[in-house]
């Protein structure tokens, strides 16, 4: 029999977190800080907790209930709020998680050391879906003919071209090659970007996005890497999908986001953190194309799927999140999470209810069949 128990826990304050962004989303009690992301999971970093208006079970938080019950989330639910870019990064798959997790757990490399890379052996698949209309992010390499495209574009803006001519020629090369020369340290590179900031902030019209990333991080090659990829900007309730390999960046606005329970992250820019350049080229898909969009699937009349396994990359990926919108009934694949971002909402199981308010969060402690009441928008994380 499943148990219906309301979670909380602690908005993380990410420097790139927008000011009370979690409390304005879930309409909960402001700090005055930055609030970057509520994780809502069993992650040992941050796992959710009962909430205090619940009846105390026997775990105090869900990395013990994963340790009591023997089961465990095959996945981490987030609710996030950017009001500056965050790092770019990618990925890895499960067997190069496990490998370098692996690597440096030999080499006696502490889970706090600042050049370590794979701090728990799984792999980070994710899915974002935009809260409000304008949630922007980088996605993906696209095309090296968009990219040589707007170098000319800079050049012709510039009255010293001469920096722009060594990045156009390796990118020209390809995408590999134009993005190793851009992590290559080289202080061609740091000419580069000097050049590119300058036309930019003489024409910001035309180049905002190298106006606003300099703004955060002047000098930083990572500003040109942006200038290689998709950048998208979503209406609510559309989704990304970034796979092991995908190079992305979350630029600002909300969204609820849905990954694997890791926190392996390889950085390749736009952050004071650790770069490991040789690391980073392993992980990468250096494919080019569109930005990888998740098309939502429908499940009944008032539930939609965002379901990984429904593009060729997601195959094999154990979770998906529902969006429910109205009355259903909903049947969980594992233990479950709900979120309500809007409206109100009642979930009932085996006789038992709980309330689901805007900023409510409800764990299904096991897989059941959940009936849904009431109206508004409700994420339900769950697996497969």
């Amino acid at each position: 029999m499943a148990a219906l128990i309301p979670l909380t826990n602690t908005p993380r304050d990410y420097a790139w977190g927008t000011i009370d962004g979690v409390a304005r989303t879930l309409g909960w009690a402001p700090t005055g800080g930055p609030e970057a992301e509520l994780w809502l999971g069993a992650h040992p970093l941050s796992p959710s907790e009962p909430a205090a208006s619940s009846d105390a079970p026997e775990w105090h938080d869900l990395a013990e209930w994963e340790q009591q019950s023997g089961a465990a989330l095959p996945y981490l639910l987030k609710l996030l709020s950017a009001t500056s870019p965050l790092s770019l990064q990618a990925h890895p798959t499960p067997e190069q998680a496990a490998e370098g997790f692996a690597r440096e757990e030999a080499a006696g490399l502490p889970l706090t050391a600042r050049e370590r890379n794979y701090k728990d052996p799984n792999a980070k698949p994710e899915l974002i879906v935009a809260v409000d209309d304008g949630f922007e992010a980088l996605c993906g390499f696209r095309p090296v003919s968009e990219t040589l495209a707007l170098i000319d574009a800079l050049a012709q803006a510039s009255d010293a071209p001469a920096p722009l001519q060594a990045w156009r020629d390796a990118a020209s090369a390809g995408v590999r090659e134009g993005f190793v020369w851009l992590l290559s340290g080289a202080p061609e590179v740091d000419a580069a970007v000097a050049a590119a900031t300058a036309v930019a902030h003489a024409h910001p019209d035309d180049f905002e996005l190298i106006v606003r990333l300099s703004g955060e991080y002047p000098g930083d090659p990572g500003i040109l890497v942006a200038q290689m990829l998709n950048h998208v900007t979503l209406a609510a309730g559309v989704a990304l999908w970034l796979p092991a390999g995908n190079i992305h960046a979350y630029l600002r606005g909300t969204g609820v986001e849905l990954m694997g329970p890791s926190d392996n992250v390889l950085r390749g820019g736009l952050t004071p953190k650790h770069v490991d350049r040789d690391e980073l080229q392993k992980v990468l898909d250096f494919t080019p194309g569109l930005a990888s969009h998740l098309s939502p699937v429908a499940v009944s009349q008032n539930i939609v799927s965002y379901r990984p396994a429904s593009v060729p990359s997601g195959e094999g990926v154990d979770f998906e999140l529902l969006l429910v919108t109205g009355d259903a009934t909903v049947t969980t694949g594992s233990a479950a999470i709900a979120l309500a971002v809007d409206g109100s909402f009642t979930l009932s199981t085996e006789g038992v209810d709980a309330a689901a308010a805007r900023g409510a969060i409800v764990f299904v402690d096991a897989p059941a069949e959940v009936r849904v009441s009431g109206a508004g928008r409700l994420f339900i994380a769950t697996g497969v």
